[in-house]
């Protein structure tokens, strides 16, 4: 498997998806495989989206790439993550934030909640993953505000709690689109209190963010 892994991650470093160092590391030492199920974990390195439970899916290794690296993540920041799935995204965050960091990160499924922080303990990634249990389109407020936020589902529009928590010179990374099936990826940089500036960064497909601030379940 980490052979397999390797030459995923030299493919999405020729291919441009990863740009730097501290992404490319992070993605050669997280094993994705511990974060599927077992009828998937040969597959867990191929390029694409692979199904996890409860019509949710661990994001293809390219997008979680495109992600790390839009939201320039930096060692001992405090980062917030809407859609836990299996975790697998949560650990390559966390590996790139180091122990002086923080992932927090909602997940509205009970048993996938459950079987993420299974995987985060046995991955070794439970001290700087903290799991919640709830609607991720209201965010975390008790421990806002975040350095960067992030979501791995899609909404009609970005969530006010979302850009309330995010700090000044914070950025958020969302897929934001009026159909489930099609969305384009939004960076937001949040320039003052009351000013933001956003990029779209292109067309993704994404599982719909169900929520208050969402779409209805």
């Amino acid at each position: 498997m980490k052979k397999n892994r390797e030459d995923l991650v030299s493919n999405l470093l020729e291919m441009g998806y990863i740009e730097t160092d501290i992404v490319k590391d992070a993605m050669n030492k997280v094993p994705r495989e511990e974060f599927m199920t077992p009828e998937t974990r040969n597959y867990a390195y191929l390029d694409r989206p692979i199904p996890l439970e409860h019509g949710q899916t661990i994001s293809a290794p390219h997008m979680v790439a495109i992600i790390c690296e839009k939201l320039s993540l930096e060692k001992g920041m405090q980062v917030l993550e809407i859609g836990t799935g299996f975790g697998y995204n949560a650990a390559v965050v966390a590996e790139i934030l180091g122990p002086e960091g923080h992932v927090y990160t909602i997940e509205r499924i009970e048993k996938l909640k459950n079987i993420a922080e299974e995987n985060l303990k046995r991955t070794g990634y439970s001290d700087n993953v903290t799991i919640i249990y709830g609607d991720g389109t209201r965010g975390y407020v008790e421990e806002s505000p975040y350095d960067r936020i992030y979501a791995t589902a899609s909404a009609p529009k970005i969530p006010e709690p979302l850009k309330e928590q995010l700090k000044i010179g914070g950025r958020l990374l969302t897929p934001i689109g009026h159909d489930t099936s099609v969305q384009e990826l939004l960076c937001l940089n949040r320039v003052s209190e009351t000013e933001y500036k956003s990029y779209n960064l292109g067309g993704v497909v994404f599982v719909p963010m169900i929520g208050e601030h969402g779409w209805p379940e």
